[in-house]
């Protein structure tokens, strides 16, 4: 995909006496223009920031087609960035109806309280095309867009946000070589699949603090905000509903309203759902062919030296007291994979879409486009889980690795993570 971006940069004094524009890099087809930063005065935190955009590339009605903004400021005395939370207005995360002006307003105090700077420099950036991360704030349930990968140092990206990448469209080899160490060609044999859209997926798993903010409650045997939520069913993730969350691939997307999916879509207006496992072992491969992202495979099946970079794994032990130790690690404990995935290797198995199956519909001479797995289910009735988890050896970890649970079935190695759809 053609993408292109400019960004300006805002220097305002702490006087407010002035507002100096420091640069403005055209690129072939979108600019920030115009932009003025005044702070309100008498001084109550708020800043509103005005802008426009002119862009070459239109849509249908002569609007500019599909542009995005970002606003970073900078702490210069500091040499910190401030991401800019609590942004509202209709230009705070795109600006697609026309070229503006916009008028943003910033809320200061609650993004940065101590601020104390002679200068703050703004930035606006904006890009054409699908921006690279979505971020849903789980407490105001509005949303942005950001060009970089999140801070890990700081855990909003892991409790309060919900940080999702984007994965493009594209085709892949699904399964795994015979000769791959821990496979098993009953159930990976090769076979192309090929996705006809892009959509995002969650950089993390989803954190027990996300579902509290969303469910209300924390089910997790493991607990830690940052952790994985645990103990979760398929039906609590997208309902029970024949009709509706325990409904596919026949009802599609539909999922009951008291769900998490269900009651995220209410919120957000966006559609949230569980990956297909096509989809999940596409975006956990990132164009690998290997066992792990990580390009690298197996030595040995349980307890390989290959998983330390992107998965921990180890099994329960009891602390003497009737309850186990260890278990799962906060999520983005390891190195991401080409798309900045985390924890795809182990820490906690991956509800799937798809309906198990004893005999794979699949071969090796077929090409299958966005397959939704068997129509029902066989006589276990189970959910497909990807990537294994904590308790499970190196073997059940790999990028083709799968096991399977009820939907009513779960325990502490099972959690989830998000896609949203077009």
């Amino acid at each position: 995909m053609n993408r292109r971006t400019i960004g300006t940069t805002v220097t305002w004094c702490v006087a407010w006496l002035a507002v100096l524009m420091l640069s403005s890099i055209a690129m072939a087809d979108v600019k920030v223009k115009d932009v003025a930063v005044k702070p309100r005065w008498p001084w109550n935190g708020l800043v509103d920031i005005t802008y426009s955009i002119e862009c070459d590339e239109k849509d249908d009605e002569g609007k500019p087609k599909g542009v995005y903004v970002e606003f970073t400021a900078i702490d210069t005395d500091r040499n910190r960035e401030i991401v800019m939370r609590t942004l509202t207005g209709d230009g705070a995360t795109d600006a697609v109806k026309d070229g503006g002006p916009y008028t943003v307003t910033w809320d200061a105090d609650k993004d940065s309280p101590k601020l104390h700077s002679a200068a703050l420099q703004v930035k606006i950036h904006a890009i054409t095309g699908i921006p690279f991360y979505l971020v849903v704030n789980l407490q105001t349930w509005k949303r942005r867009y950001s060009l970089r990968p999140p801070n890990l140092d700081d855990d909003i990206c892991r409790t309060t946000e919900l940080w999702l990448r984007r994965i493009p469209a594209g085709t892949f080899l699904m399964g795994s070589p015979a000769d791959e160490l821990g496979g098993n060609q009953r159930w990976e044999k090769l076979h192309t699949v090929t996705l006809t859209q892009w959509f995002y997926m969650g950089v993390f798993e989803c954190t027990q603090k996300q579902w509290e903010l969303v469910m209300g409650g924390n089910p997790s045997y493991y607990r830690g905000a940052c952790r994985p939520v645990d103990f979760v069913y398929f039906s609590d993730i997208r309902g029970n509903t024949d009709t509706a969350g325990a409904g596919w691939p026949k009802y599609g997307h539909a999922v009951d309203d008291t769900s998490f999916m269900g009651r995220l879509r209410a919120k957000t207006g966006l559609m949230f759902d569980l990956p297909t496992q096509a989809q999940w072992e596409y975006a956990c491969r990132a164009g690998t062919l290997t066992a792990l992202n990580s390009g690298k495979n197996l030595t040995n099946g349980t307890n390989d030296d290959a998983m330390d970079e992107v998965g921990r794994y180890y099994y329960n032990q009891s602390d003497g007291k009737g309850g186990y130790t260890k278990g799962h690690t906060k999520v983005g404990s390891y190195l991401p994979n080409a798309w900045g995935l985390y924890d795809m290797h182990g820490n906690v198995e991956e509800c799937c879409l798809d309906w198990y199956d004893a005999y794979p519909y699949y071969s090796n001479t077929t090409v299958y486009t966005d397959p939704v797995g068997p129509g029902g289910p066989d006589w276990m009735g189970t959910r497909i889980r990807r990537g294994g988890s904590y308790a499970v050896g190196a073997s059940s970890c790999r990028s083709a690795g799968h096991s399977s649970s009820p939907p009513t079935g779960s325990n502490s190695n099972q959690g989830f993570r998000v896609i949203c759809l077009p």
